[in-house]
């Protein structure tokens, strides 16, 4: 699994946050060695981070009624609008066929532009 850097001292604050919290629920610990889990450690419902989700499209001022799942939609066009060959981003997201990677970016006028002035005039003859 592909985890930026920035991101590894915040999930390390939160798994030193989840041994406190089985600490605190003793014997009601029901950890199953899951990253993201609830206070007596059993799965989260894919329904409990909805709230949350909608609370961040608000302060970012994202008006279009997004689902988590867009963000994975969102996080492909980013990486490619950052020059990361598709064939990673497909590794990021975890497809096998480079046909359901393709699906899920979408083509700016950032890529577009990036694309006309890489023809420059070589394609003018």
């Amino acid at each position: 699994m592909l985890i930026p850097p920035p991101l590894i001292p915040l999930l390390k604050l939160h798994q030193a946050a989840q041994r406190s919290e089985e600490k605190a629920a003793g014997k009601k610990w029901r950890g199953m060695d899951l990253v993201w889990m609830r206070v007596d450690g059993s799965p989260i419902d894919p329904g409990d981070d909805w709230d949350e989700w909608k609370d961040l499209l608000r302060a970012a001022q994202v008006s279009k009624d997004a689902r988590v799942h867009d963000a994975r939609h969102t996080a492909a066009t980013l990486l490619l609008e950052q020059g990361v060959d598709i064939s990673v981003v497909q590794e990021i997201l975890g497809h096998s066929q480079l046909t359901t990677t393709k699906r899920y970016t979408h083509v700016t006028s950032k890529l577009a532009s990036d694309a006309a002035a890489r023809m420059g005039p070589g394609a003018v003859g």
